[in-house]
């Protein structure tokens, strides 16, 4: 059985502001409940956020106001932001003044916001009641070419130790015969 929420908008078209901008204060307050989104706005140094503030005051009295009407129980403590939308609107195609009686050309972008608030199901769901422990991570592991991957191995010892004794002392007593070899052709010299 699906329960049904209800979803309650506000509108503000053509703000004289580019959708990325908008988004960055919307994007602040998406998935809040609407007293903190409320503040949150009330508190962004945007030149767009005083307009988001005011259209989502303007979401949460429409919220009311159809409650009313339609006489549903409506909660406004639970209340929370569901969608918040800042659309590409007509672009003003304008000209800038160029060097050599040139001109520019730049956009001036405008943007349609839409907020959306709902009711979140069952109250207080949304809130942790109990802290579970976290499970301990797995080994970790060393890819290989064929894509299967196989615990990692660790050194048993360092290099230096695996070297066999003789061949330290073949190497020694080959670079003394050298040394008295250079040694006796130079006395003969």
């Amino acid at each position: 059985m699906a329960v049904e929420t209800r979803e309650y908008r506000a509108s503000a078209r053509f703000q004289h502001v580019s959708p990325q901008k908008a988004r960055l204060v919307l994007d602040l307050i998406k998935g809040r409940g609407v007293q903190e989104a409320l503040d949150t706005a009330a508190f962004t140094k945007k030149r767009i956020a005083p307009v988001i503030h005011k259209l989502l005051s303007s979401a949460i009295d429409n919220a009311k106001y159809v409650a009313g009407e339609q006489g549903i129980d409506l909660d406004v403590d639970n209340l929370y932001v569901k969608q918040a939308l800042a659309n590409d609107g007509p672009r003003m195609k304008r000209i800038r003044p160029a060097p050599m009686g040139r001109a520019y050309r730049y956009q001036r972008r405008l943007t349609h916001i839409v907020v959306s608030v709902a009711e979140r199901n069952g109250g207080t769901s949304h809130l942790v009641t109990k802290v579970e422990e976290p499970e301990p991570a797995p080994k970790a592991t060393k890819a290989i070419k064929g894509g299967v991957a196989k615990p990692s191995a660790k050194k048993a010892a360092p290099a230096e130790e695996k070297k066999p004794a003789a061949k330290t002392a073949a190497k020694k007593s080959a670079h003394e015969t050298t040394h008295k070899k250079t040694a006796a052709k130079k006395k003969a010299e």
